[in-house]
């Protein structure tokens, strides 16, 4: 069976996920190729769904949203897909997830204040067929980083 990605694909991965403004030309020089190899190898990545797109880190907290909520959701049987667009659509929400457990759904919310986190979990309470929330106010967060080392 063909490996999705070889060793230059993760060192060409690995810089970008360390700077993704780093230019072709600097990666190329870094790993000992020629800019075209990094620049075909990196198009083969796009349209193979591994690089989905090109962002930026931005610090939440020191944009005002002090705010950081788990929400535990549990939906009528047989509606969750539903339910789960309709939390995936609401201000705030980072994340849903589709879990097993004693919960159908785990959602993740940033929010300026108590106020909008308030007024998040009244709506999460109102879509059909959301029998219960049950909302965690983040108190600490003691590591956040959803990239992981390559």
């Amino acid at each position: 069976m063909e490996s999705v990605i070889d060793e230059l694909d993760l060192k060409i991965l690995r810089e970008f996920m360390e700077d993704s403004r780093v230019t072709y030309r600097r990666i190329a020089k870094k790993l000992g190729v020629a800019p075209g190899t990094v620049l075909s190898r990196i198009r083969k990545m796009e349209e193979k769904g591994i690089i989905k797109k090109y962002t930026v880190s931005v610090d939440y907290q020191k944009l005002g949203y002090t705010v950081t909520s788990i929400t535990e959701v549990t939906v009528s049987k047989g509606k969750l897909v539903e339910v789960e667009q309709k939390l995936a659509e609401l201000p705030g929400v980072c994340a849903v997830y589709d879990v097993t457990g004693d919960v159908d759904a785990i959602v993740i919310g940033r929010f300026r204040n108590p106020s909008e986190l308030s007024k998040f979990t009244k709506k999460v309470l109102s879509i059909p067929n959301v029998e219960r929330a049950n909302t965690h106010f983040v108190l600490t967060i003691v590591k956040e980083d959803f990239s992981l080392p390559l």
